[in-house]
């Protein structure tokens, strides 16, 4: 049986609270594009150069948005990293299957 989209994007978050890259790993693809300003289309080693090392920066995100359509899963959060400060954003996941092939990262704005 197929696990939950939701579920499996949950866990990549978890992956950044808690610091354990595995949990992430296994839901990556291997061909995963990841999508931000500052990284137009990076592959997954680039990804986990330049991204995976925010996981020691990040606190904890509090879901405001959790939404599956098709092959997408859009979600909107609010996080805060481990100074205190927090920000918000909002992602889209493409899967094939149960693995996230692509991630586009739309920042948003810095929190009081």
């Amino acid at each position: 049986m197929p696990r939950d989209r939701r579920e499996i994007v949950l866990e990549c978050y978890r992956a950044y609270e808690t610091g354990e890259r595995s949990l992430i790993e296994q839901h990556l693809s291997k061909d995963l594009i990841f999508y931000s300003p500052p990284d137009p289309g990076i592959n997954l080693d680039t990804y986990f150069e330049r991204c995976w090392p925010n996981a020691k920066l990040t606190g904890e995100f509090k879901l405001k948005r959790l939404i599956e359509a098709d092959d997408e899963v859009v979600v909107s959060y609010e996080s805060t990293k481990t100074d205190g400060s927090r920000f918000c954003n909002t992602e889209v996941m493409t899967f094939d299957g149960e693995k996230i092939t692509q991630v586009e990262v739309y920042f948003g704005w810095n929190l009081p």
